[in-house]
């Protein structure tokens, strides 16, 4: 059965605050998005972009030398979809079966402070949808709030950028906050791999990856539970 899958990418373009002319360029990383559509367009799922301000986003990591990359990026009608994305205001989260929180840098500075995008998760998940997030896109969990009043991730294993990676690509002092640490903050239970490993973690419908190279196998994991969904979406 075809369900609608919800990705949100970043809107912010650096790895620092808006305004810093001195920040180096970022923006969504184009693996992080390329390689988990794939698999869920090709086990017949439909693909949807959100971003926190709606419209062009920014690309990081624009490797054409990745196959699938290059795919993606080529076909302009699919490189359109990033570059058109809904804004939160715009989207009916009762239309989707899961969201995808695609990382980058950037999304450092502008997932953890969107209301509209955790109230869309939120609301995915409490009609019994999957939330997933990969890299540094687990910052759209930081903040996410079940309608108990408790976070999403509280009690819960995930699988994020580590504070070794941070330091290893040279930005442990640059990101605002640290994201392993933020989510255990929450309650969750950071479960790390050794520095640029694949590391998938499921935990109940939460579906989470440490980096690019995890990508593709939260795609690959959410798709059983995409399948157990109770709920039909339209």
């Amino acid at each position: 059965m075809t369900q609608r899958i919800l990705f949100v990418l970043t809107s912010h373009d650096r790895k620092g605050p808006a305004g810093d002319a001195d920040a180096a360029p970022s923006g969504f990383y184009l693996s992080e998005v390329t390689h988990p559509h794939r698999v869920l367009a090709d086990a017949g799922h439909a693909v949807d972009f959100v971003s926190p301000k709606g419209g062009r986003t920014h690309v990081d990591g624009l490797d054409l030398d990745d196959p699938v990359n290059a795919a993606f990026w080529n076909d302009a009608a699919l490189r359109s979809t990033t570059e058109t994305t809904l804004a939160p205001s715009q989207v009916n989260p009762d239309a989707y079966a899961a969201i995808f929180y695609a990382g980058g840098h950037a999304t450092m500075w502008d997932f953890p402070g969107n209301a509209e995008l955790a109230a869309i998760a939120a609301r995915i998940y409490e009609l019994g949808g999957v939330v997933a997030a990969v890299c540094h896109g687990p910052a759209g969990l930081v903040n996410l709030k079940l309608s108990e009043g408790r976070y999403l991730v509280d009690g819960k294993d995930v699988s994020a950028f580590t504070n070794d990676e941070e330091r290893a690509v040279g930005l442990y002092d640059t990101v605002p906050f640290l994201l392993a640490d933020a989510l255990q903050e929450r309650g969750a239970r950071h479960v790390p791999a050794p520095n640029f490993q694949a590391q998938v973690v499921v935990s109940e419908r939460l579906v989470t990856g440490q980096n690019p190279a995890s990508a593709k196998g939260v795609a690959e994991a959410m798709l059983p539970l995409l399948a157990a969904a109770s709920v039909d979406r339209a």
